[in-house]
């Protein structure tokens, strides 16, 4: 076993130890300091609290180093489809460790936290993931896929203030809410015609012969159905942001319409 599969294998095994420690017990302590309102919470809220707050430090980790990737790693850069470099198998490896961990935890509290999208974005993702880890193909692909995470931050931090009561209409919530949404659009909407406009660039090269009709057929499918998800959430964030911007608008005129009334 050469060195760079046991780094790959520490990676993946390190991840899930740590995300599963993260969730049984250093977010009730690391919680429970930075938010009062934590120990407020019941059992169920708890658990999906824990869960988000695990969701939240595997997305910072693995989109910041897939961040770096994307715009310095050479090797992948150069070559999309055949480019193996240590680092992007460092990084999927990460993320085949948390959603794992994440799997787990989801099917051993099903009745609080179970989703059956969750289930097939996470399997769906291993599934192309261990192309990559097996035969060190698709690095830059995989690990482009991985940016979408920068938008999972955003979205949990919108739970969170539901969770403690927060007003929708104040000012942390919107900004939130706001940010959730074009961060969301640029990682996971935005990157669709771009993606799929070199899949078909790079359709009958030689380079994508080699990798035969499995990883092909595996490539393209998944993306699909992790896209078909995107836009699916997409259009949910949308309706949710144009509804609090009309409520905003609403209140504010109303208050106008007071004030003038006074004067």
């Amino acid at each position: 076993m050469d060195t760079n599969t046991i780094l790959v294998i520490s990676a993946g095994f390190t991840s899930f130890f740590t995300f599963q420690l993260l969730f049984h017990f250093v977010s009730y302590w690391f919680s429970a300091k930075v938010s009062p309102g934590f120990n407020n919470l019941n059992f169920e809220k708890k658990i999906e609290w824990n869960s988000r707050v695990v969701s939240t430090c595997h997305s910072l980790v693995v989109g910041v180093i897939g961040l770096y990737i994307f715009l310095f790693d050479e090797a992948t850069i150069a070559d999309p489809l055949w480019g193996d470099a240590s680092l992007v198998k460092v990084n999927i490896a990460i993320a085949s460790g948390y959603l794992i961990s994440d799997l787990l935890i989801l099917i051993w509290y099903w009745k609080v936290i179970g989703d059956k999208y969750f289930i097939i974005h996470h399997c769906t993702a291993l599934y192309a993931y261990y192309f990559v880890l097996r035969d060190g193909v698709l690095g830059y692909i995989g690990n482009f896929r991985l940016l979408a995470e920068l938008s999972s931050p955003f979205v949990n931090q919108r739970w969170f203030f539901e969770a403690l009561k927060y007003p929708k209409f104040s000012k942390a919530n919107v900004i939130n809410g706001i940010l959730m949404t074009v961060v969301f659009f640029i990682v996971r909407i935005a990157s669709i015609p771009p993606f799929y406009g070199y899949i078909y660039s790079v359709l009958g090269t030689e380079a994508y012969l080699r990798l035969g009709f499995l990883i092909q057929s595996s490539w393209i499918s998944t993306c699909v159905v992790l896209d078909v998800m995107n836009v699916m959430w997409m259009i949910k964030i949308s309706k949710g942001c144009i509804k609090v911007i009309s409520l905003i608008r609403q209140e504010k005129a109303k208050k106008s319409l007071q004030n003038g009334k006074l004067d």
